[in-house]
């Protein structure tokens, strides 16, 4: 059977077309975020608040309830502690991060203790399975994302402004407390959502490498959030159907891939110089 026979008859699967939905959406999102954070200095704030995650969803299997609705509401506090805890208890952001992802582990850990060990449910959220995606989670996903564009289009400017200058941004009359508590709340839903796809182990790579690699062959700020775009749902899909075709691990898949198109835009931009 030749590749796109392959393809075509992934295509045809429910499970294949919800995974396809949800990881595209989830693409773009951590794209759009991720220049952000990549630029802002935040990158590892993906990273704590996926350790964060795999506690709170160690608690939604444990109450037998869905893990993204009792993720949501305790990753966006845990994203709220960190700044909380790097503006006034003096604590530099990659030591509040460290402080609550520690925490956030020890926790997952203990809880899934309690609910009989790493059952397969847990595994498929510590490293992903989009393929096995429930319709719920598609929903989900789909209000969440597009909420999530939404509040980047709308505070685009100001999420620019304190990008390239802070205090700049502050003589234009812009608050960047403010603006970093909302960029810290879209990280904490992105996270959340997309813990599905590649898991809560590999989530900060899908928000962090396609805006890196992004960064080594765009020019404007624009052009590095498209490209950035481009090469996160090129990822998601590929890994879609390779990890269909050859039976691999979707979440790795994605993230491999991704880190694929680094190495090439890193290799690119040695020669455009």
């Amino acid at each position: 059977m030749s590749l796109i026979q392959q393809v075509s008859e992934a295509l045809q699967f429910g499970f294949i077309q919800k995974a396809l939905i949800a990881g595209c959406l989830i693409a773009v999102s951590c794209s759009f975020l991720g220049v952000f954070l990549v630029l802002r200095r935040f990158s590892l704030i993906g990273d704590g608040l996926a350790h964060v995650s795999f506690a709170t969803v160690a608690i939604g299997l444990l109450l037998h309830q869905q893990p993204i609705l009792i993720s949501l509401p305790l990753v966006a506090l845990a994203s709220l502690f960190i700044l909380k805890l790097n503006e006034k208890a003096g604590l530099h952001g990659d030591a509040a991060i460290g402080l609550v992802a520690s925490f956030g582990v020890a926790g997952g850990v203990l809880i899934a203790s309690l609910a009989g060990g790493f059952n397969v449910d847990l595994m498929s959220y510590l490293f992903g399975s989009i393929l096995s995606i429930s319709t719920t989670e598609v929903w989900i996903t789909w209000v969440l994302s597009i909420a999530i564009i939404v509040c980047i289009v709308l505070f685009y400017h100001d999420l620019f402004a304190i990008t390239a200058d802070e205090d700049y941004a502050r003589v234009l009359g812009i608050n960047p407390g403010t603006i970093n508590k909302v960029l810290i709340l879209l990280t904490s839903f992105t996270v959340v959502i997309g813990i599905k796809v590649v898991g809560t182990m590999l989530i900060s790579s899908l928000i962090i490498l396609p805006a890196v690699a992004a960064l080594q062959i765009a020019r404007s700020f624009k052009t590095v959030i498209l490209t950035a775009s481009l090469f996160s749902l090129i990822s998601v899909l590929a890994g879609i159907f390779i990890s269909y075709i050859f039976d691999l691990p979707s979440g790795a898949t994605i993230v491999l891939i991704n880190f694929t198109f680094f190495v090439c835009a890193w290799v690119a931009s040695r020669f455009m110089k």
